[in-house]
């Protein structure tokens, strides 16, 4: 199973406020690694596919919330890669189903959903044990798609190129990517990582992953804007301006790490003169469930 990692070149990108801090932008798009495997899932997936399948696996379970863009690509990946997919979904069946989990089911995955409660007990023995007697064998993928084969993938999303750059900036979720971004050989970019979840729990999750003589990166709390998936009217209407710049965002990732990136900029966190690489998630289908 060949998963080709093409060179993504990124896009200069200009922003008055950038520009008034002296910093200067650039965006490398993830959606453009795969047509169909979203943005940075693909780099997530890559490893765990290919374990899948020398294991002798022919079906794929994971977790995920109602906006999941893991549950998304991972439906896609399976699809196209000849696997069955099961996607355990935190809360109860709403119809219709938003356009992420539509999707999800239209390429063949199953979608059980479960209680908040139970959902909590994932990483639990006999919770996987009962998930296995209802579905049969299956290879377990963590939430998010963060292990240790997500960092390894995620560790080939910067190219040699990118050390042009002075900062890589990325939002977190599950942690996988950013601990790739921290993992990249010979990097020379200090990487930021932009949790859109609260709890703080981001620096202690990609600490096994990391490996042991890495450094040059922060992690930045405080851009969460309620919580995963908490979408304000101010974020919104950021999201629209951003439209009409020539940027399209999705409101759970991309939109908040990127205002973070403009709120630090203004606040002199980065060195005027300094060059920036905003990493680009992809995850944009989880706009059509906010309206936009």
């Amino acid at each position: 199973m060949e998963f080709a990692v093409p060179y993504i070149m990124p896009v200069p990108f200009e922003h008055p406020r950038l520009t008034k801090a002296g910093v200067e932008l650039a965006i490398k798009y993830l959606d453009q690694a795969h047509p169909s495997i979203s943005g940075n899932k693909f780099f997530k997936l890559k490893y765990n596919l290919q374990a899948a399948r020398v294991q002798g696996h022919t079906r794929l379970l994971s977790f995920g919330g109602a906006f999941s863009n893991h549950i998304y690509a991972l439906a896609h990946a399976a699809e196209a890669y000849g696997f069955e997919a099961i996607g355990i979904i935190r809360g109860e069946r709403s119809e219709p189903l938003n356009p992420t989990l539509q999707v999800a089911e239209q390429k063949g995955m199953k979608l059980h959903f479960v209680s908040r409660e139970a959902y909590r007990k994932k990483t639990e023995e006999d919770f996987i044990r009962n998930l296995q007697q209802d579905w049969g064998d299956f290879y377990l993928i963590p939430e998010g798609g963060s292990n240790a084969f997500a960092v390894k993938g995620c560790a080939e999303i910067l190219s040699p190129e990118d050390n042009a750059y002075d900062f890589a900036l990325v939002a977190c979720g599950t942690g996988g990517t950013v601990a790739g971004l921290i993992n990249t050989p010979n990097r020379k970019s200090k990487i930021l990582g932009i949790p859109v979840l609260k709890g703080g729990f981001i620096k202690e999750a990609i600490q096994p992953y990391l490996l042991p003589d890495v450094s040059h990166y922060d992690i930045i709390e405080g851009y969460h804007g309620g919580g995963y998936a908490k979408v304000s009217l101010e974020l919104l209407a950021g999201i629209k301006e951003m439209d009409a710049l020539g940027l399209r965002l999705d409101p759970v990732y991309t939109a908040k790490a990127f205002f973070a990136l403009l709120d630090l900029a203004e606040k002199g966190y980065f060195p005027r003169g300094s060059k920036i690489l905003f990493i680009h998630t992809g995850g944009l289908q989880g706009r059509a469930g906010f309206g936009i």
